[in-house]
C-alpha cells in the first residue's frame, strides 16, 4: 500500500497488520488501518491520545481518508460510534469497517449437476424410530427415462467497486460438470437415462449398467438388493437380506435366502439354504447344489447337483439331480417329472413327490375350496339370524348378505369345477430314481397316488392312463 505524508500528520507508521496515519502531533489519536485485497474494504483502529494529545475528530477522519483515496462506501455512522466510544473511555476501537465497496460477482460457466434426489439415501425408522440397516442400499437405482443430472445455466459476471471508486474486476469459475456415458442421453438441459439399471459415476462420466456387479457379500455394507437387471453376487449372501430382481442372478458362493424374487434364471455355485420361512421365486430356472429348508418355486426346469433336503419345491417343468442327488424329505411338485439319485432315508421326514400337475392350479383350488368352507360356516350363521325373524331394515340388510355371500359361494365353486379340468397337465410325466426309494415314499402322478410300502430300486415310475395306477419299470 502507498504510504503518504502531510504537512500537519508527519509520516504514516507500521502497526502490526495495519499502518498508524497520524494526523497533528504524535501524542495526538490516530488511526492504523489496513486494506482488504482490491481495496474493497478499508478497516480501521481508532487509538486514543497520550499525554496531553488530541482527539481524533470526524473531520480528522475525513480528512485522513481523503489523504487514502477512500472516496466510496464510507461508512460514517460507524466511524462516529468509534469515535465516541474512544473519547468517552479513553480506549483503543479495534478493527472497525470504515469503507467498504461492492464486492465482484464471479461469473459461472455452465455445467451439468447431479439430481440430487439420487444421492438421498438416509435411513428410514418405523413408527418406534427404529432403524432397519438392511433397507439402506448404497447403489443408485434409476429408471429409464430419469434424470440424472441438470444443466446449470450460466451465471453473468459482474464488476465490483473499491473504496477508491475504481472498478474490480470479476473472475470466470469453470466448475468441472458432469458428462453422460453408457446408456444416457442429454436432452433439454438434461442427462437422460436410456434403461433401468444402476448409475455409476467415473471420473465425472455417469453411466448407467445394465447387470449389478457386487464383488463381496450381501450384507449390512450392501443392504437388501433391489435391481431391475441381471444381478452378480461374488460373495456369500447373509441371512436377514433380501433379493428382488428384475433379470437373472448369479451367486458364486452360499445363498442364505430369507426371501428372494428374480424374474430371470437363479444360479449359484454354492447351495441355497433357508431358516424354514424362506421363500424363493423364480421366474425362470434354477441350477445350484443344494437346496436345504426352503420353498422354492420356478417356472422352468430346476438342476441341484447333491441334495434337497425337508424342502417345499415347485416347478412347471421338470427336477434333474445328479447321479447320486438325494432327495430327503418336503414335497415336490414338477409338471413334467423328477429324475434323481434316491429318494428319502431310514430316519427322516417322508418324502412327497408330485408330478404331472400343475401346482398353480392345484394351489387356487385348495384356496377356494378353504373359501368354500368359511363361506358355509357364513352362510349358516346368516340364515339362523333370518329363522329368528327380524324385521324391517335390519331384515333387509340380512338378507343382502345372504344374497351376496351365496353369490360368492356359486362363484367359488364355479371356480373349482372349472379348474379340476386344467390341474392334470401331463400324464406321460415320471419319476427316474437310479438309486433306492424308501419305504413311506408317497408318490403322485395326476393325483394316482403310490405308498412306497417296500424299497424300490433302478425304478421308472409313470401313469397307466388306461389303468388308472401308476406302474414300476426298471431303469
Amino acid at each position: 500500500m502507498e504510504q503518504h505524508k502531510d504537512e500537519k500528520a508527519g509520516e504514516t507508521h507500521k502497526n502490526a497488520n495495519r499502518q498508524e496515519v497520524l494526523f497533528g502531533d504524535k501524542n495526538d489519536g490516530k488511526l492504523a488501518v489496513a486494506f482488504s485485497e482490491n481495496d474493497i474494504e478499508l478497516r480501521a483502529d481508532f487509538i486514543p491520545p497520550v499525554g496531553g494529545g488530541q482527539f481524533l475528530s470526524a473531520n480528522n477522519v475525513g480528512a485522513i481518508l481523503q489523504r487514502l483515496n477512500v472516496v466510496y462506501g464510507i461508512r460514517w455512522n460507524d466511524i462516529q460510534e468509534a469515535l465516541e466510544t474512544c473519547g468517552r473511555e479513553r480506549r483503543q476501537v479495534k478493527d472497525v469497517l470504515v469503507a467498504a465497496g461492492d464486492q465482484p460477482v464471479n461469473e459461472v460457466a455452465e455445467y451439468f449437476e447431479i439430481n440430487p434426489l439420487l444421492t438421498q439415501n438416509g435411513r428410514a425408522a418405523d413408527e418406534r424410530g427404529r432403524v432397519d440397516y438392511r433397507s439402506r442400499s448404497p447403489f443408485i437405482i434409476v429408471k429409464k427415462g430419469q434424470a440424472l443430472a441438470k444443466l446449470r445455466p450460466r451465471r453473468e459476471g459482474k464488476e465490483g467497486k473499491n473504496v477508491h471508486d475504481a472498478p474490480v474486476p470479476f473472475m470466470v469459475i469453470r466448475t468441472e460438470g458432469l458428462s453422460g456415458g453408457d446408456n444416457t442421453r442429454t436432452e433439454g438441459g438434461l442427462i437422460l437415462s436410456e434403461i433401468n439399471g444402476q448409475l455409476v459415476e467415473n471420473k465425472k462420466v455417469l453411466s448407467v449398467q445394465e447387470t449389478l456387479v457386487i464383488k463381496g457379500a450381501v450384507d449390512y455394507a450392501t443392504g437388501n438388493i433391489v435391481f431391475p437387471g441381471d444381478v452378480i453376487i461374488e460373495g456369500p449372501v447373509s441371512d436377514g437380506f433380501k433379493i428382488y430382481s428384475g433379470g437373472s442372478v448369479t451367486i458364486k458362493q452360499t445363498f442364505d435366502v430369507t426371501e428372494a424374487v428374480t424374474k430371470g434364471d437363479l444360479v449359484v455355485a454354492g447351495g441355497i439354504i433357508g431358516r424354514g420361512a424362506a421363500l424363493l421365486k423364480v421366474g425362470g430356472g434354477v441350477r445350484t447344489k443344494f437346496i436345504e429348508n426352503c420353498r422354492v418355486a420356478a417356472r422352468k426346469a430346476i438342476f441341484v447337483d447333491s441334495e434337497i433336503i425337508n424342502s417345499s419345491v415347485f416347478t412347471l417343468e421338470h427336477i434333474e439331480m445328479g447321479e447320486r442327488g438325494m432327495i430327503l424329505g418336503g414335497a415336490i411338485y414338477a409338471v413334467h417329472g423328477i429324475k434323481a439319485g434316491g429318494i428319502g432315508k431310514k430316519a427322516g421326514k417322508p418324502s412327497h413327490i408330485h408330478c404331472g400337475i400343475d401346482f398353480t392350479a392345484q394351489q387356487e383350488k385348495e384356496k377356494n375350496n378353504n373359501r368354500l368352507h368359511i363361506l358355509a360356516a357364513k352362510l349358516a350363521k346368516v340364515r339362523e339370524l333370518l329363522a329368528a325373524g327380524p324385521e324391517g331394515e335390519r331384515r333387509a340388510k340380512i338378507e343382502e348378505l345372504l344374497r351376496r355371500l351365496e353369490e360368492e359361494q356359486q362363484s367359488a365353486s364355479a371356480r373349482v369345477t372349472e379348474l379340476l379340468d386344467h390341474i392334470n397337465t401331463d400324464d406321460k410325466a415320471a419319476v427316474e430314481v437310479l438309486g433306492e426309494i424308501r419305504a413311506g415314499t408317497l408318490i403322485e402322478i395326476c393325483q394316482i397316488a403310490l405308498f412306497v410300502t417296500e424299497p424300490l430300486r433302478k425304478v421308472r415310475i409313470r401313469l397307466d392312463v388306461s389303468g388308472g395306477k401308476l406302474l414300476t419299470e426298471p431303469l
